[in-house]
């Protein structure tokens, strides 16, 4: 038995069997498969992840105007993201203070959110402005049914939320990463759009783990991305316990690499790029959501959402250098990238389906990490914390 019956707390025992995931690279085993397939874990990580740490819902370029917003759903909470009438980015709950109807759906631009089913209306800011027919309700004050908020905050263009009032802030915690980032300028960046996966047949943190894996880069991807080897890994800045990003870089054979046919870049260099850095990619995870990777010419990003144990949606967007999209030649160009990209995608989408597939095997080995796996034990250790955090005695009694 891993978890409690009510879904709400992990186990002593497997609690304790976590120290093995965490050690050296050199000695660790992989995480026990239960966290990968069972239900309770999922309900353990709605509370203890989900609704505690920053999670990225997208660009904020994608809400430039005031009135502007769009809608999310994770672990079951649709979110509004708006620009409010001070230009600012705000999130909200979706769910009517009436009768928890959805509010909206979708994107558009609207002064005011108006529930279909009977009108109760909101601000951009969540204040219920109008509830018809309320007059003869005692006691009743518009100021108590507002929309709930979510904290928010903004980093290199990406907006996160956070359902925790009192979370700490997040770019302190992201720190090692942005210097890699710094050339790239991802804030005047564009991501021309989005496109989403759903229900793809694996658990969140297979996701995370293939995305982040050096070691599969020149196996499974083997041809594709040779210019990439996997033995070109490198964990530059030591992981900290206080740290809420995991990367690390894959270096190239040749300057200005490329993940299609033709093993170069295609679209326009990001211009302020130093010499190594068109030598290498990195791969980042700012869990529980976010994907993230560079590349001399875009970067790209993939932001995870779980819709079961072993299902997620993923919405995936690449970023340009503006001047990308002045050519004349961008949609082929894009046509050409995308193609490179998607044999990519199909190889690892056999590979994690086919992982998420074998955990659920009772032959599913806790195994061993090469020393190009060093990501996966900062995830693990990353993960171990708000696990072993979000799990109380009592809840366990």
């Amino acid at each position: 038995m891993t978890t409690s019956t009510n879904g709400t707390n992990l186990s002593d025992e497997l609690l304790a069997s976590l120290d093995a995931s965490i050690d050296d690279v050199s000695t660790a085993s992989t995480l026990p498969p239960e966290l990968y397939t069972s239900p309770d874990v999922l309900a353990f990580e709605t509370e203890a992840l989900f609704m505690k740490e920053w999670l990225c819902v997208g660009r904020a370029e994608r809400i430039p105007n005031v009135g502007d917003w769009f809608t999310v759903t994770i672990v079951d909470e649709p979110l509004i993201i708006a620009r409010n009438k001070e230009g600012k980015v705000c999130a909200m709950s979706a769910v009517c203070q009436h009768r928890a109807m959805q509010v909206c759906e979708g994107e558009g631009n609207n002064t005011t959110f108006k529930c279909p089913y009977h009108h109760w209306n909101y601000g951009l800011d969540g204040r219920l402005l109008g509830a018809p027919a309320m007059e003869r309700t005692e006691a009743f004050d518009k100021a108590d049914f507002g929309l709930p908020q979510l904290r928010v905050e903004e980093w290199q263009g990406f907006v996160f939320v956070n359902f925790d009032a009192d979370a700490a802030p997040l770019a302190p915690t992201l720190e090692r990463y942005t210097p890699f980032l710094a050339n790239y300028d991802l804030e005047n960046a564009i991501c021309p759009g989005t496109f989403t996966l759903e229900n793809m047949p694996w658990n969140w943190k297979v996701m995370f783990e293939n995305f982040n894996d050096g070691y599969h880069a020149n196996r499974l991807h083997q041809f594709v991305q040779d210019f990439c080897p996997s033995n070109m890994s490198e964990f530059p800045v030591p992981w900290s316990d206080d740290s809420n990003v995991i990367f690390r870089t894959g270096g190239y054979t040749h300057i200005d690499g490329g993940f299609n046919a033709t093993h170069r870049v295609i679209m326009d260099v990001f211009p302020d790029l130093t010499d190594e850095e068109r030598t290498r990619s990195t791969f980042a995870l700012m869990p529980p959501t976010l994907c993230f990777g560079t590349a001399p010419d875009q970067c790209f990003f993939f932001l995870v959402r779980p819709t079961g144990p072993e299902t997620i949606d993923i919405e995936i967007g690449y970023i340009f250098h503006p001047s990308a999209l002045d050519d004349p030649l961008f949609e082929q160009k894009m046509l050409l990238s995308d193609a490179g990209v998607q044999v990519f995608v199909q190889q690892d989408q056999d590979a994690t389906t086919k992982v998420q597939q074998g955990l659920r095997s009772r032959f599913a080995p806790r195994g061993r990490y090469s020393w190009q796996e060093e990501s996966h034990i900062q995830f693990n250790r990353w993960l171990v914390q708000r696990y072993r955090g979000g799990s109380t005695p009592d809840a366990r009694a």
